[in-house]
C-alpha cells in the first residue's frame, strides 16, 4: 500500500493546522488547530471540522498554540475519544490555554452579542465552540510523551518527538511507519523555531526522514538583526512618552510574550527606555510564565540557571501582571502613559481587543506588532495600516501610529528553513517534501528556493489535497 497525506488545514495559510496521515492500519491527524481570519468565515470553518471523530484514530499534537491545539475540544465535543500525543509541557500548556479558548470564546459571543443587540451590526449572533466541560475531556485525552522517547501510538507507527524550539513544548514530529514490511519515516516540523532564541534551545535536526512536511511562514523573508529591533522599539517607547500616550502590544500569552516581556526588561536594565509602568493584562500569560519554571529541559542554559537559582527573568520593577477585569478596564481609564501587553496576538478576541478599542482612534497612542499576523485577521489590517478598523463588530478610525517588528518572531526565517531542510536531508534520505503553514507567496518562494538547491519533489499542497507519498 502507499503511504497516503490529506491537508486539511494550513495549507497556503498560517492557521488552522490539521493533516492526516493514511497507513495501511491507522489514521492519524497532525494538529487540530483553530482557524484564524474573517469572524464569519472563521467560525463556520471551526464549526464544521473537516474531520469526523469516527475518521480519526490517534491525535498527535506539535504544541500548544490554538492555531495549532485549539479545534481539538471541538474534535472531542463531536464525539472523538481516542489519545492525543504531545509533550509533557505541552500537555501543561493546554490546560491553562484550552481553558482560557473556552472562557475568552464564551464571554466574546456573550459580549458580540448584546453589540448587535444594543448598536445593530451585520454581524450574525454567535456561541462558543466548546465549553469547559469539553475542555476537560480533551485534557484527558492528552498523553505525555518525552522528547526523543520512541513511543507506539497505533497498529505499525511509531512516535518520536524532537525539539522545535518554537515554543515552551514544541516537537518536530517524526512517525516511523510500517509500509509492508518497511519502516518509512514521515516528519512534520510543526513551527520550527529560531536558531538565535533568547529562551530555547535551537531545533533539533531528526533523523534518517524520507518525507518531510515543513512549515514555511517566513519562506520568503529573513528577520531583522535583534540589535536592529532594540533600537527601534526604544525610539518608539520615547515617542509615546514624549506624546503622553500608551503603548499597546497584541501578544500570544505562550513565548511571545515572555520574549517580549524579558526584551522590555533588557533595555530597561541598559537605560534604553524610561522607567513607566508595564502591565501584563492576561491571566493566560501569568499562567504559561507559572509552566516555564516546571520544564527547564526546553529552555537554553542560561535561562535554566536563573530558574535553578530561584531567579525569573519575567520580573522586573514597574511590572504588574493584571488578572482581574476590573483591573484590566482600569487601564483604559488610566491617561499615564504605559506599556500594556495583552492576548490574543492576532488581535482576534480577549482584553486586546478592548485595549485597541480604547486607543486605536488616538493618534498619541502607538500598536506594537511583534508576531506574524495571519490575512483578514485585524491584526494584519493593522499592519496594513488601514484607516479604518473594525472592533466588535463597530468601525474605527486608526489613528494610533502602529510599528511592526519581524525580529522576536518565535518562527524560523527563510535562511533558518532552507537550512533545516537541508540538514534533514544530509542526516538521511529525504526524498519528499510538503511545505505547509504559510501563505501562498512564502509557500511558492521556498518551494523555489528548495529547487534551486537540488531538491526534486517539493510540493505545495492547496487544501484539502491528498498525496501518495
Amino acid at each position: 500500500m502507499s503511504l497516503t497525506v490529506e491537508f486539511l488545514g494550513a495549507a497556503r495559510t498560517v492557521t488552522g493546522s490539521l493533516h492526516r496521515v493514511h497507513t495501511e492500519h491507522a489514521r492519524v491527524v497532525l494538529d487540530c488547530g483553530l482557524y484564524q481570519g474573517r469572524r464569519r468565515e472563521s467560525y463556520q470553518r471551526n464549526a464544521e471540522l473537516p474531520v469526523r471523530p469516527d475518521e480519526v484514530d490517534v491525535v498527535v499534537l506539535s504544541h500548544a498554540h490554538i492555531d495549532h491545539s485549539g479545534a481539538l475540544p471541538r474534535l472531542v465535543k463531536n464525539g472523538y475519544r481516542g489519545p492525543i500525543y504531545a509533550t509533557p509541557a505541552t500537555r501543561d500548556l493546554c490546560a491553562a490555554m484550552l481553558e482560557d479558548a473556552a472562557r475568552i470564546q464564551m464571554h466574546d459571543a456573550a459580549y458580540v452579542n448584546r453589540q448587535i443587540e444594543e448598536h445593530g451590526s451585520d454581524m450574525d449572533p454567535v456561541e462558543a465552540l466548546y465549553d469547559l466541560e469539553d475542555v476537560a475531556t480533551t485534557l484527558s485525552l492528552i498523553v505525555g510523551v518525552p522528547y526523543r522517547h520512541r513511543q507506539t501510538i497505533a497498529k505499525g507507527v511509531d512516535l518520536v518527538f524532537h525539539d522545535a524550539g518554537h515554543v515552551l513544548g514544541s516537537a518536530i514530529v517524526s512517525l516511523d511507519i510500517d509500509d509492508a514490511g518497511t519502516t518509512r519515516r514521515l516528519t512534520f516540523s510543526g513551527d520550527l523555531g529560531r536558531r538565535t532564541s533568547s529562551l530555547l534551545k535551537e531545533p533539533e535536526i531528526p533523523k534518517d526522514v524520507e518525507i518531510l512536511l515543513c512549515e514555511g511562514t517566513y519562506g520568503d523573508r529573513n528577520h531583522g538583526p535583534i540589535s536592529e529591533l532594540d533600537e527601534r522599539f526604544a525610539e518608539l517607547v520615547h515617542r509615546v512618552v514624549a506624546r503622553g500616550g500608551k503603548l499597546v502590544v497584541p501578544t500570544f500569552a505562550l513565548e511571545r510574550a515572555q520574549e517580549v516581556i524579558y526584551e522590555i526588561r533588557r533595555l530597561l536594565d541598559a537605560g534604553k527606555i524610561p522607567a513607566i509602568p508595564v502591565y501584563v493584562d492576561s491571566p493566560l500569560t501569568l499562567k504559561v510564565t507559572d509552566i516555564f519554571r516546571l520544564h527547564p529541559e526546553c529552555l537554553n542554559a542560561s535561562h535554566h540557571a536563573l530558574f535553578e537559582q530561584g531567579q525569573s527573568p519575567f520580573d522586573f520593577p514597574g511590572l504588574t501582571y493584571v488578572d482581574s477585569v476590573e483591573d484590566s478596564k482600569k487601564l483604559d481609564l488610566d491617561d499615564r502613559p504605559a506599556i500594556i501587553l495583552s492576548a490574543s496576538g492576532m488581535c482576534e478576541n480577549g482584553r486586546i481587543l478592548h485595549h485597541l478599542k480604547a486607543t486605536v482612534e488616538d493618534p498619541k497612542n502607538a500598536i506594537a506588532i511583534v508576531g506574524f499576523q495571519a490575512q483578514h485577521t485585524l491584526g494584519r489590517r493593522l499592519v496594513e495600516k488601514r484607516s479604518e478598523v473594525r472592533i466588535f463588530g463597530i468601525m474605527h478610525d486608526r489613528r494610533a501610529e502602529v510599528v511592526v517588528f519581524d525580529g522576536l518572531s518565535a518562527h524560523a526565517d527563510r535562511d533558518e528553513l532552507i537550512g533545516f531542510v537541508e540538514a534533514v536531508r544530509d542526516h538521511g534520505k529525504l526524498r519528499s517534501v510538503a511545505l505547509v503553514h504559510g501563505e501562498p507567496e512564502s509557500l511558492d518562494s521556498f518551494q523555489q528556493a528548495l529547487l534551486d538547491r537540488g531538491f526534486t519533489d517539493v510540493r505545495v499542497p492547496e487544501p484539502g489535497d491528498r498525496f501518495d507519498l
